[in-house]
């Protein structure tokens, strides 16, 4: 059974080392990176365990540029996990976190031609945002990241709470 639970300051390394499986679409951060983010975002930084092997990692913050948007910015489930609702269980945790501080939505970003993601996105309820250009059915957003960062950004909007 997979469990979900918030990232801690000893799982660093594992953390990294999921991360990397994810290259070249995925990289892992520093781990002064995830320490800051285990002790400073860990609510929205969940992790997914089972049987004490590393199933699946998220990390996302509350913008600063809006604070009802939640942004995800690393999302990697490890392979031998995959199909098996773990970005699901672990996106389901950052949206309710979302909904109890009254975010409008998640929201992320992805390399257009990263078609795996694009599939799992819209799979799991994200929307792709309209952009600036269509590039093989994605749309895309130039310089999203800075110059000739292109993006396809997705959103997924947070049902909030009474």
């Amino acid at each position: 059974m997979v469990i979900a639970s918030p990232l801690r300051p000893e799982l660093i390394g594992d953390v990294e080392r999921l991360m990397a499986l994810g290259e070249p679409y995925v990289r892992p951060r520093t781990p002064s990176d995830y320490w800051l983010y285990a002790r400073l975002f860990s609510s929205t930084c969940p992790l997914a365990v089972e049987e004490g092997a590393l199933a699946g990692a998220v990390i996302a913050f509350r913008s600063q540029d809006d604070p009802a948007d939640i942004y995800v910015q690393d999302v990697m489930t490890h392979p031998d996990f995959r199909r098996r609702g773990v970005a699901r269980l672990l996106l389901d945790s950052v949206r309710a976190r979302a909904a109890d501080w009254g975010c409008r939505r998640l929201y992320l970003t992805s390399e257009p031609e990263n078609r795996a993601a694009h599939g799992t996105w819209l799979t799991l309820g994200f929307r792709n945002v309209p952009g600036d250009r269509e590039v093989d059915g994605v749309q895309v957003t130039a310089d999203f990241k800075g110059p000739g960062k292109d993006r396809a950004v997705y959103e997924l909007l947070v049902n909030r709470r009474p």
